[in-house]
């Protein structure tokens, strides 16, 4: 039977891919520009972290609105505070530095918004059926845009003086985020139904022998590695290199690999290889940051680039499909669809915490990059973590019916 996505899926593909677009084009090098005005690594860390407070929080109280009003309204305004917040970091210049507590936290309301509205819409137009295939395109989709934004936005930048180049690209997020709230408008809104629980997430993973347990300590895992790699990769290579333009370009080589990864993992990658290919993905992660033991250069930062790329799939996917699986198992379970989703993001949130806090006590003191380089290999190690904790739920996945 072939599979195939429904039109608002390919409707919702498309606001996903303008809103990513927009972060490629400036979020890969907003870490930079602010680095350039302050070359301190705990002020990015406190920058990431009051974000990751402000998505957390924003996840939990925001799923009131989403589960009982409307869910498209939560997208939008995601999407046009991710807007305002450009156009503040336009305003306030190199002085945004010292803002970095209330523009981070503007950052993740806008963040927080937008994707417990897409999480929650992606649930209810994909089923089991076609939520590989509709991941696969997601990640496809996030390939295209790493390749075609920051690479643009590293030659503009490294072609004008100053921070010219930094302040038009901005001003074309701020464009595209517009769009995309215009877009937006194409998709139906969606119905609501239920009465939102706030302590839904809290009493799942209270549940002795609950499935979310597990789960939940794999999105924890997953966090440690990503809040601190989100920002940090991007940073050692401008620092290894001096050039956005270098940036850009690795940015651009390790999206078109994982361009090709993905759409593979779309394509051939079924619910009954899921925990080989987790397995398979952990291992590789960790692998590929090796190199940077010896040295930390643009050229073991890019093959721990290529590699991470091509792994990336192979781990991500399952984590994704398993936990949205979950969400399908039972009619209870659909109905609870939003507090599932905020339960899933609140795992991701404290561990990202975690990692941040472990990244900021060992920068504390000026550390040596070797020090950053075995903190890096440290963390890179917790996707295999994440795989021990789920590899049983992960094994028969056939044994959960779906219901949506």
């Amino acid at each position: 039977m072939k599979i195939s996505l429904g039109r608002q899926s390919i409707l919702l593909l498309g606001v996903n891919g303008l809103f990513v677009l927009a972060g490629a084009l400036s979020g890969t090098f907003l870490n930079v520009y602010l680095w350039k005005s302050r070359p301190d690594y705990a002020m990015l860390g406190w920058f990431t972290i009051s974000q990751q407070i402000a998505l957390g929080l924003t996840f939990w109280l925001a799923g009131k609105w989403v589960k009982e009003h409307n869910k498209m309204s939560a997208l939008r305004l995601g999407t046009g505070l991710s807007g305002v917040f450009y156009m503040l970091v336009l305003w306030a210049g190199p002085r945004a530095v010292d803002w970095i507590w209330p523009l981070g936290i503007l950052f993740g309301c806008a963040l927080g918004l937008f994707w417990i509205a897409f999480n929650v819409v992606y649930f209810e137009v994909t089923d089991r059926e076609n939520r590989d295939l509709f991941n696969g395109w997601v990640g496809l989709l996030g390939s295209m845009t790493g390749i075609i934004g920051p690479w643009f936005s590293g030659l503009i930048i490294s072609r004008m003086a100053d921070n010219t180049g930094y302040r038009l690209i901005f001003t074309v997020s701020l464009v595209i985020y517009v769009i995309a709230v215009v877009f937006s408008f194409f998709l139906k809104k969606r119905e609501v139904s239920g009465t939102y629980r706030w302590s839904e997430p809290w009493r799942q993973l209270s549940v002795k022998d609950s499935p979310w347990r597990p789960l939940g300590m794999g999105l924890f895992a997953q966090g440690v590695r990503e809040g601190v790699f989100a920002f940090l990769i991007a940073l050692l290579v401008y620092i290894a290199t001096k050039q956005e333009y270098k940036l850009g370009q690795f940015s651009l080589i390790t999206s078109a690999v994982a361009l090709v990864s993905y759409w593979a993992a779309g394509k051939w990658f079924k619910p009954q290889y899921r925990s080989r290919g987790m397995l398979a993905g952990a291992i590789l992660l960790f692998i590929v940051l090796i190199p940077l033991l010896w040295k930390v250069s643009y050229g073991t930062l890019l093959i721990m680039g290529i590699g991470s790329a091509l792994s990336m799939p192979l781990y991500i996917l399952p984590m994704i499909s398993a936990g949205f699986d979950l969400m399908g198992t039972s009619g209870e379970n659909v109905e609870k669809r939003v507090e599932l989703v905020v339960l899933r993001e609140l795992c991701l949130m404290v561990g990202r915490l975690f990692g941040l806090a472990v990244f900021i006590l060992t920068v504390m003191n000026g550390p040596s990059l070797q020090t950053l380089t075995w903190l890096i290999v440290a963390l890179g190690a917790f996707p295999l973590i994440g795989w021990i904790f789920m590899r049983k739920m992960l094994v028969h996945p056939d044994q959960q019916k779906p219901s949506a």
